[in-house]
């Protein structure tokens, strides 16, 4: 008996027999077109984007259909700056202290659930403990459910800067963190950090070029890097293939940061138009995360929800977002599509869109923004942020037509990602 004639023959019945998926789309919104596609079918085999098809096609007896004839359906989106592991509580400041590593672990699956049902099928975590690192490896091994994650592990900081992890403790638990640790005070610490976040796993490298509102720290916008020491970390991170990004609130640590090399400005809350156009001049891109200082605000009017010092922050800065933004955009400033959900509910993400689109950026654009432009970003463009053939099946769909009603977004009713339905 010829056994490889056998096997060869049973190879290619489970080829033939495999199951392709046929979403029978009412309308696709082509974002790079801006345009509308009625009827039509979109294809997956296996992971990936095999074809789109005119009319609803059914495929054979063995495939499935997904019936999206009601829907608008798009590619599924992507937020640049998430913290995965924690969100905003009353006991936030407290829970330093009172939760271990597993506790943040397991709390950090509820909200990677969350933020792919609100149709995020890719998101970049700009910062946490480390167990960003490990929930990513989880979800690409199929062990959890949420999005696919590029993480800057624990991000760079400076000594009592913004995301130092020891500061508001007392003098006995604040010991001296160092590059490992994420804290920097030369070049070369700012080298050796880099190196070990790459040591770590992570993709990416987020610093902390200002002071920041929800850390236990007086000053929210100095500059808090030298600008040698952001450059020894941007150098360092192109030898390694990392994207980098830079939390900044305040001016002077922006232009530090753009003059660098940084990729990407967070927040950017008090961007000037000298740092506008230097920013237009390298190709450095605002992540303008509007939810988050909408959120901030809010909290700050809550008795006792955040640490005085903290609120008083919130109160000053949160506010400021939308109007620089506004700027910024019309300017010609590089935008991409971030959030900085932690400080907003995880889930809520969609809510972003309603609020750069009420500061001044059509929908279509706010679109572009969290699929072409974030995909570019992270190397992904050939692969990821369009629904097109060869393309990685990460499809959401919409009940509204978004370009008439931007609020629908945050109402994403189907989700599938690399070919499986989460959300139907």
């Amino acid at each position: 008996m010829n056994f490889k004639l056998l096997f060869a023959l049973f190879f290619v019945g489970l080829i033939a027999s495999a199951q392709d998926t046929y979403l029978q789309c009412g309308e696709i919104l082509d974002v790079k077109s801006g345009k509308l596609q009625s009827e039509k079918t979109i294809v997956v085999s296996g992971n990936k984007i095999k074809s789109i098809l005119d009319g609803y096609v059914s495929g054979t007896t063995d495939d499935n259909v997904v019936d999206l004839k009601s829907k608008t359906v798009l590619p599924g989106f992507i937020d640049m700056h998430v913290h995965i592991e924690s969100e905003s509580s009353p006991s936030r400041y407290l829970e330093r202290f009172t939760k271990n590593e597993a506790d943040v672990a397991l709390q950090s699956t509820v909200y990677a659930k969350r933020t792919l049902m609100a149709g995020f099928t890719t998101v970049r975590d700009l910062g946490g403990s480390g167990v960003n690192i490990a929930l990513r490896n989880a979800i690409n091994k199929g062990t959890v459910v949420g999005p696919r994650i590029f993480t800057a592990g624990k991000s760079i900081a400076t000594t009592g800067g913004h995301a130092d992890p020891t500061n508001g403790v007392r003098d006995d638990l604040m010991g001296d963190p160092g590059p490992k640790d994420g804290v920097v005070n030369s070049p070369d610490d700012g080298r050796k950090a880099v190196r070990q976040r790459y040591k770590d796993g992570a993709d990416v490298i987020k610093i902390t070029a200002t002071g920041g509102v929800l850390s236990v720290a007086k000053n929210g916008q100095n500059p808090q890097f030298t600008f040698d020491e952001i450059k020894a970390i941007v150098e360092t991170a192109n030898d390694y293939g990392m994207l980098t990004a830079a939390h900044a609130h305040g001016d002077e640590g922006m232009q530090r940061a753009v003059k660098a090399g940084i990729k990407t400005i967070e927040h950017g809350t008090m961007m000037s138009d000298e740092t506008m156009d230097l920013m237009i001049e390298k190709n450095t891109y605002m992540v303008p995360t509007i939810s988050a200082g909408q959120e901030a605000a809010r909290l700050a009017k809550i008795p006792g929800y955040l640490p005085p010092v903290v609120a008083k922050k919130a109160l000053e800065i949160g506010p400021l977002l939308n109007a620089t933004f506004a700027r910024a955009y019309k300017k010609g400033v590089p935008i991409a599509f971030g959030t900085d959900s932690g400080v907003s509910p995880h889930g809520d993400n969609g809510k972003e869109f309603g609020y750069m689109h009420a500061a001044g950026m059509p929908i279509i654009e706010t679109l572009r923004s969290a699929t072409i432009t974030n995909a570019r970003l992270l190397g992904m463009e050939n692969e990821l942020g369009q629904l097109k053939e060869g393309y990685v099946a990460d499809i959401v769909a919409v009940d509204d037509n978004p370009l008439d009603n931007v609020n629908t977004l945050e109402e994403v009713s189907f989700v599938m990602k690399e070919g499986v339905v989460y959300k139907q």
